[in-house]
């Protein structure tokens, strides 16, 4: 498969021409604690890093991919994806194309790095074949650079805008892996120091307090690392999320976002991993990589679904974890907005338009991880001004009062009810405000919101 021809973001254009070298520093006793601190968590991360790569080689169709970690005198693979079993996993910096990353803390592409002054001398591109070249920054928790994300063909390469995207997406996927066993780490130390000290009688109320506390702000920046920390700004669309964690439970699978896809467009994610805690964790980072990977190279909901039951089968075998998702591709055209909806098992989006009206978008299908091949079709909308949906989780329609849930009956009635014209946020706000008056004590799971709705004409 031969990448289309484009132009990548202009934002690394002046690394990829050269760019300005960093200061000498580069290596700087920060970066290198990071990186040390990096090798101590990261062991158990080289699973995940193979996944990334395998995805990296499997959408771009290149035949080399790695993760790598960089010190001051070498760089060694984390994971690669091409060589063989015994090929050597050490390269010295000098001879290493991912430090012109490390010490920019900046992207590197290369169409041909045998016509590129830093790198045409380079022993590599005889030793290994490679010939273009594409590389993003992996840091650690506190930002540090520690290494690349780079994907190799060993013929020249135009990496187009979509390419470039992929490749952004997975290193940006490698540094949150790093960040989830960091916090990890974290965890474990905490209980580890609680252990020790819990035979102190007098301290133990102290020590549960502080654990609790602990656990509570792990579960919130790990929550933070997979939602966005804002809805982006679109022309012609008005946008609201609202969310709420689970009383004092571990991190569970929802999860949302809204991305700019291909053929300027925009994805609209609504998704729930069943279980909690770690595992479900990494599964919603995988689902949330790989959606925005596939997503900047197709505009069907359904393909791009597909691709993450291929990823989830292929990566995580024998796991018995499926994930429900609401996938929705959403272009907006003068005068009207098009929208492209696919159901993986997930509660079906609730169309409202602007007579007020409320409908479900339409059928939930399948959930994603347990069938090679699960039936997933499109849905195309047509929305005017004043009409919308409202993604949710099941944490909305399974809020009790007593023993009666709200379901999906009681919640378009809630919809129904608010004024047309109400702002995105609003009817958000309201949906969230109802679900929590009527369910008794505090929520027993996530309750995730998102409202895509089209203003009303000025």
């Amino acid at each position: 498969m031969q990448p289309e021809r484009g132009l990548w973001p202009a934002r690394h254009l002046a690394v990829a021409e050269g760019g300005t070298s960093a200061p000498a520093d580069a290596f700087q006793v920060r970066r290198l604690a990071a990186v040390e601190t990096t090798e101590e968590v990261a062991e158990a991360s080289e699973v995940a890093f193979a996944r990334l790569t395998r995805l990296a080689a499997l959408l771009l169709d290149a035949p080399l991919a790695f993760v790598t970690v960089v010190d001051t005198t070498r760089s060694w693979y984390k994971s690669c994806v091409g060589l063989g079993p015994h090929a050597e996993r050490f390269a010295a910096v000098e001879e290493a194309f991912c430090r012109f990353v490390v010490e920019r803390d900046a992207p590197l592409v290369l169409a041909d790095a045998r016509a590129d002054p830093r790198t045409r001398a380079n022993p590599s591109i005889r030793a290994m074949g490679i010939v273009a070249w594409a590389g993003f920054p992996i840091k650690a928790l506190d930002g540090e650079v520690v290494g690349t994300f780079c994907v190799v063909d060993t013929v020249p390469r135009q990496w187009d805008g979509r390419d470039v995207q992929v490749i952004e997406t997975l290193a940006d996927a490698a540094s949150s892996e790093i960040a989830l066993r960091a916090a990890l780490a974290l965890e474990a130390e905490a209980h580890a120091e609680a252990e020790a000290r819990v035979v102190e009688a007098a301290e133990l109320a102290r020590l549960v307090s502080d654990l609790a506390q602990r656990s509570d702000t792990l579960a919130h920046a790990l929550r933070q690392s997979l939602l966005p920390p804002a809805l982006p700004e679109v022309a012609g669309l008005d946008l609201a999320a609202r969310y709420q964690p689970a009383r004092g439970e571990e991190v569970v699978g929802d999860f949302y976002d809204v991305f700019s896809a291909a053929r300027s467009s925009w994805c609209v994610v609504m998704g729930d991993v069943c279980g909690k805690g770690p595992e479900a964790a990494t599964v919603t980072a995988l689902a949330h990589y790989t959606l925005r990977a596939a997503a900047a190279r197709s505009t069907s909901p359904a393909r791009v679904l597909g691709l993450l039951n291929a990823a989830l089968l292929h990566q995580r075998p024998g796991d018995e974890r499926f994930l429900t998702v609401a996938l929705a591709n959403v272009r907006v055209l003068k005068g009207r907005v098009m929208v492209t909806v696919s159901l993986a098992g997930h509660p079906p989006p609730l169309l409202r338009r602007s007579d007020g009206s409320v409908v479900d978008a339409c059928s939930p299908g399948m959930a994603l991880g347990l069938f090679d091949s699960p039936p997933l079709s499109n849905t195309k909308l047509v929305l005017g001004p004043g009409d919308g949906l409202v993604f949710y989780t099941d944490g909305v329609t399974e809020a009790r009062q007593g023993s009666e849930e709200l379901g999906i009956e009681g919640l378009r009635a809630v919809v129904a009810d608010v004024p047309l014209g109400s702002s995105a946020a609003h009817l958000g706000s309201v949906i969230e405000a109802y679900v929590g008056e009527y369910r008794d004590g505090l929520p027993r799971d996530d309750t995730a919101i998102l409202v895509v709705q089209v203003p009303l004409a000025p």
